[in-house]
């Protein structure tokens, strides 16, 4: 690890089998817990290449299992983490809201390393248990048309450095990897990102895999639509900025979408937001992310039937139903 921190500290970038290759001696518990975290630490003072990200996700790939859920029609809605704005959990709210459309959700997550509460905080706190065989996240995907695959389940390779993730407190490259490394594989990614450069090398990522892809950033650093800003829109067609108002919503102030100081705050205003007890602004945020997911199929029509579509699910309970029947 010494030549290679030597390497990267004299501004040199990874091959994509170098990136590899560390990676899965990272996963072996070769290095101890300081060389990691210097590994980990030069990614925080430069971006990562399109090469190194190819070579982390190939690595993670190659070690996790593949979850085959019977079918091809899946769809994953989930946001790099990091952007430091502490709104509440709307990538997994729009995940269930999507869910009571009928569409068939298999969101990847895991608990907070960077923020207070991330989705497998708020799942587990409602009192969803995290599944561990193909059996039962397909039984749940029958009965509620969501499954929640929780990384550190299907990423045991990554167990040993999840210490060193949560007392860094930041944002890491691993961060990135997450929506690229579903096990189960979805066709259909709708992925935040905090800043366009990350956006762009998820793109060329993207493309080269011919992927369905939606890249989603907030233009004042939200990875989401947050409708406090306008929002850069990127797909295998192109890319395009929506204003709120072309969203079919107003502009909002960033303290309405906020998540809470706890993760039992942020479990509360879940399930008001779920039983269509929201405010305005918490709802919009929601359904304009669950609308444009759907959109991304190509299978609902445009967007203003799928914000519909979306807004039934939530107002009629359907979206809190999908949650209910998998809580045991």
């Amino acid at each position: 690890m010494k030549e290679i921190l030597q390497y990267l500290f004299d501004h040199q970038t990874l091959s994509k089998a170098q990136a590899k290759s560390i990676l899965l001696e990272i996963s072996k518990n070769i290095f101890n817990e300081i060389e990691v975290t210097s590994f980990v630490t030069v990614f925080l003072m430069r971006s990562i290449t399109l090469a190194e990200l190819e070579g982390f996700t190939e690595a993670l790939q190659q070690l996790a299992p593949k979850i085959d859920l019977g079918t091809d029609d899946l769809v994953d809605i989930v946001g790099t983490g990091g952007d430091g704005k502490n709104t509440f959990n709307i990538s997994t709210l729009a995940s269930l809201v999507v869910a009571g459309t009928g569409q068939k959700v298999a969101k990847h997550g895991n608990y907070a390393a960077s923020t207070i509460s991330g989705a497998s905080n708020v799942l587990e706190t409602l009192g969803y248990r995290f599944k561990e065989t193909e059996v039962e996240l397909r039984s749940d995907l029958e009965k509620g048309n969501f499954c929640y695959l929780h990384a550190p389940i299907f990423h045991t390779s990554l167990k040993s450095i999840a210490p060193m993730r949560k007392n860094l407190g930041l944002k890491t490259f691993f961060n990135m990897l997450g929506p690229l490394i579903n096990p189960a594989q979805p066709k259909y990614t709708m992925i935040g990102v905090a800043n366009l450069e990350i956006a762009r090398i998820y793109q060329y990522l993207l493309q080269k895999k011919n992927a369905d892809f939606l890249l989603v950033n907030a233009l004042d650093g939200y990875d989401e639509i947050s409708l406090t800003s306008d929002t850069k829109i990127i797909d295998k067609y192109g890319e395009k900025i929506y204003s709120a108002e072309e969203l079919q919503f107003k502009n909002i102030e960033a303290e309405t979408i906020l998540g809470g100081n706890s993760v039992e705050e942020a479990a509360e205003i879940f399930k008001t937001i779920l039983e269509g007890k929201g405010t305005y602004e918490q709802n919009a945020v929601v359904l304009a992310n669950a609308a444009m997911a759907l959109k991304n199929t190509e299978k609902y029509g445009d967007y203003k039937n799928c914000l519909m579509m979306a807004k039934e699910s939530l107002m009629e309970g359907k979206a809190l139903n999908c949650l209910n029947v998998l809580i045991d």
